[in-house]
């Protein structure tokens, strides 16, 4: 999960600077994590939820095909808001997620690259 919690602070910052190949690129990368994790780690009850995540998912997808902003800001706010929820069911309440105020790494630039 740590490394979901790595490509949504990124997803975050590739959304709201308009670069909408990023944003697309880390999407993919949450949802090759939820296969990774469906995959391979089948013995943790909390597994059988993740499926809660896929419509907020699509959602922040949509925004991203479309390249709205706004649209974006909103889902991904929905996405949050379901990955708290699903760690309040799984007894994991203790575990926030947030809408990122720093980008997660610094060696990165997350404007999109003018052509």
């Amino acid at each position: 999960m740590n490394g979901i919690q790595l490509h949504h602070g990124k997803l975050w910052f590739a959304g709201i600077n308009d670069n909408w190949k990023l944003a697309k690129f880390e999407v993919q990368e949450i949802h090759e994590a939820l296969d990774d994790v469906k995959k391979y780690i089948t013995d943790r009850p909390e597994t059988k939820l993740i499926k809660m995540i896929y419509p907020p998912l699509d959602s922040v997808t949509a925004a991203i095909q479309l390249q709205n902003r706004v649209l974006f800001k909103s889902s991904f706010i929905s996405l949050t808001e379901t990955c708290n929820s699903c760690h309040r069911v799984t007894q994991h309440e203790f575990n926030v997620i947030t809408i990122p105020t720093s980008p997660p790494v610094t060696n990165q630039e997350f404007k999109p690259v003018l052509q």
